[in-house]
């Protein structure tokens, strides 16, 4: 397994922003499962997945399958009381760090409750407010 691959699966569900950011490409492409938009670049990516690692409760990857660059991470979680299965589609560079990274998630009540959760979060976060720009 490649390292950053096994190091991810310590630290997503911490929500711990600088330990997220070390895995990630300077120019990251977050692609989140709650709207079809995508966040680019380290600093707006590290930020999102932080919020998201606090706001997911029970998180644990249940299969983990690739090889390469490419690989495939199947999560559940909670959100709240909510149960939800995932997985995390990454893309690795050539230096190893994280260069695409989107989620696909399901039941669709349960992403609705990330969504809500997560913007409550964000509108706190005097950051992304200069961070928009990386939304597209």
């Amino acid at each position: 397994m490649h390292p950053t691959i096994k190091k991810m699966q310590d630290v997503v569900a911490k929500g711990d922003e600088g330990l997220i950011q070390e895995l990630l490409a300077e120019d990251v492409r977050f692609s989140p499962p709650t709207y079809y938009s995508t966040w680019t670049g380290r600093e707006p990516v590290a930020a999102v997945l932080g919020h998201v690692g606090q706001v997911f409760s029970d998180f644990r990857y249940r299969r983990i399958m690739g090889d390469g660059n490419d690989w495939a991470l199947e999560f559940q979680c909670k959100v709240g009381e909510l149960d939800a299965v995932g997985v995390d589609l990454i893309t690795l560079n050539q230096n190893g760090l994280i260069q695409e990274f989107e989620v696909v998630m399901r039941p669709y009540k349960t992403v609705g409750a990330l969504r809500e959760a997560m913007m409550a979060r964000v509108m706190k976060d005097v950051r992304f407010l200069k961070y928009k720009d990386a939304l597209s």
